[in-house]
C-alpha cells in the first residue's frame, strides 16, 4: 500500500480526519480542493498533507489539486470503510449500550453482529436490532459467525483474560474502552485502547496553560 512498505502510526491516525473533512466538503458541494486550502481547514501544513497522501501513491494533480469525492473514496478504501468486518461488543452497561446505539459501525467498515454481557438482568434486552446475549454464548456465536473485531466495555480486571480467550476464537482486533492498556502478545492482533479520561486531561492541560500566570498560552502548547 505504501511506497516503502511501512506507514507511521501518526499518518494512519490522520487518515480518519482527512476522511471526515472531505466528507464535510462533499456535503458543502466542494468538488476540488488544493493541498493549501485543505491545510488551512485542517490546521496542517500543505507539505504534511502531500507527504501523508504520497504514502499511498498520491492522488492530486499538478495545478488542479484533489478531487474531493474521489480522494474521499480512495481514503475510505484504505481505511476499509467499504468492508463489513463482523464485530461483537462485550459489556452492555451504559457505555456499551451507548456505543452500540450511537456509533454507526456500518459506515466505518464494521458490522455489529452481537452484544454480550454477564448480567442476567441485561440479557434479553434489545439494543437497536440486536438482543443482548449471555457471555456464555460467545464461543458458539464466534464459531458460527466468525467475527473479527471486538469492542470491550468491561471491567478493567477482566480485560486481559477475555481478550486472550477471544483471540483463540478468531478475534483479530480490539476497540478497548476498559481503562486497561491491553497488550496482546500476538503479532497479528490490532488493539486500539480508548482512554476518555486521558482526552479530558489533555483538555484540562490546555485550560491550565491558558489560565495560569498572565493568562497567555504557552508557546510550546500547540493544538493540532
Amino acid at each position: 500500500m505504501s511506497k516503502n512498505g511501512s506507514i507511521s502510526n501518526s499518518v494512519i491516525k490522520r487518515l480518519p480526519r482527512y476522511y471526515r473533512f472531505l466528507g464535510e466538503l462533499k456535503k458543502q458541494g466542494v468538488e476540488r480542493i488544493s493541498s493549501r486550502e485543505l491545510s488551512q481547514r485542517m490546521k496542517l501544513t500543505a507539505s504534511q498533507i502531500r507527504q501523508d497522501l504520497n504514502c499511498f501513491g498520491g492522488f492530486g494533480q499538478q495545478g488542479y489539486g484533489y478531487h474531493v469525492d474521489e480522494l474521499r473514496d480512495e481514503i475510505g478504501k484504505i481505511l476499509g470503510v467499504d468492508r463489513e468486518f463482523g464485530t461483537i461488543l462485550i459489556g452492555a452497561g451504559n457505555l456499551g449500550r451507548a456505543i452500540a446505539r450511537h456509533i454507526n459501525f456500518d459506515t466505518r467498515g464494521c458490522k455489529l453482529i452481537g452484544i454480550f454481557d454477564v448480567d442476567d438482568q441485561l440479557v434479553g434486552r434489545q439494543v437497536g436490532d440486536l438482543q443482548i446475549r449471555h457471555t456464555d454464548d460467545i464461543p458458539e456465536f464466534c464459531a458460527e459467525n466468525h467475527p473479527l473485531a471486538a469492542v470491550l466495555c468491561i471491567p478493567k480486571e477482566a480485560t486481559q483474560k477475555i481478550a486472550d480467550t477471544l483471540v483463540v476464537m478468531g478475534i483479530k482486533a480490539f476497540w478497548n474502552f476498559s481503562h486497561y492498556d491491553l497488550s496482546i502478545g500476538y503479532d497479528d492482533i490490532i488493539v486500539e485502547n480508548v482512554h476518555l479520561g486521558d482526552s479530558l486531561l489533555t483538555l484540562t492541560y490546555g485550560l491550565n496553560v491558558l489560565t495560569s500566570g498572565d493568562g497567555e498560552e504557552d508557546d510550546d502548547y500547540v493544538e493540532e
